[in-house]
C-alpha cells in the first residue's frame, strides 16, 4: 500500500514586502534555523538593488527568478539496461526552487564581498540575463534540446 501524498507546506508572507516568493527565498538561504541572519541577508540585499530607474527592489526580484527559471530539464530513465537523459517540462515551484538555488549557489560561490553584496549582484545580473545563473538555466535547456530524441520515454 501506498503512503499518503505530503502534504503542501504554508508558508507566510514575509513581514517587509508582503511576499511568499521573499520569504521562500528566505527560507532557502537559511541555515541551521538562523532566520533572522538570512532575513537580514536577503533585506540587504533587496535594499542594494534600489536604483533611480528600478525604485522598487521586488519588482527586481521577481522578474530576477522569472528569468533564472528553466522551462525544462532533463531526468535520469533507464530503459532496457540503458540509461537516457529524458527531457520534461519543470514544474511551476520547481522553477522557483532550482532558480533560488542557482542565484545563491551564484552569490556562496563568490569571494571577497559580504553574502549582501553577493546576492545583490547575483540578482542584479539574472535581472538583466547574465550571470551565473542564467549560464546554468542554458546548460540546462542545451542539455535537454540535445535529448529531445528520448522525449517519448517520458511519462
Amino acid at each position: 500500500m501506498r503512503k499518503k501524498r505530503a502534504q503542501r507546506r504554508v508558508v507566510s508572507p514575509d513581514t517587509q514586502y508582503g511576499s511568499v516568493a521573499v520569504s521562500r527565498f528566505t527560507n532557502y538561504i537559511m541555515g541551521d534555523g538562523k532566520k533572522a541572519v538570512a532575513e537580514s541577508i536577503v533585506y540587504g540585499a533587496l535594499k542594494r538593488l534600489i536604483s533611480k530607474e528600478q525604485p522598487d527592489p521586488l519588482v527586481v526580484f521577481n522578474k530576477a527568478i522569472e528569468n533564472a527559471s528553466p522551462r525544462f530539464e532533463v531526468v535520469s530513465k533507464r530503459v532496457g539496461g540503458a540509461n537516457y537523459q529524458v527531457p520534461r517540462e519543470v514544474r511551476e515551484d520547481r522553477k522557483f526552487f532550482l532558480a533560488c538555488n542557482w542565484i545563491i549557489d551564484a552569490a556562496r560561490s563568490g569571494k571577497g564581498r559580504t553574502m549582501e553584496e553577493k546576492l545583490a549582484q547575483e540578482l542584479l545580473a539574472a535581472f538583466q540575463g547574465e550571470g551565473s545563473a542564467i549560464k546554468k538555466k542554458e546548460t540546462i535547456h542545451k542539455m535537454a534540446e540535445a535529448n529531445r530524441a528520448f522525449a517519448h520515454f517520458a511519462r
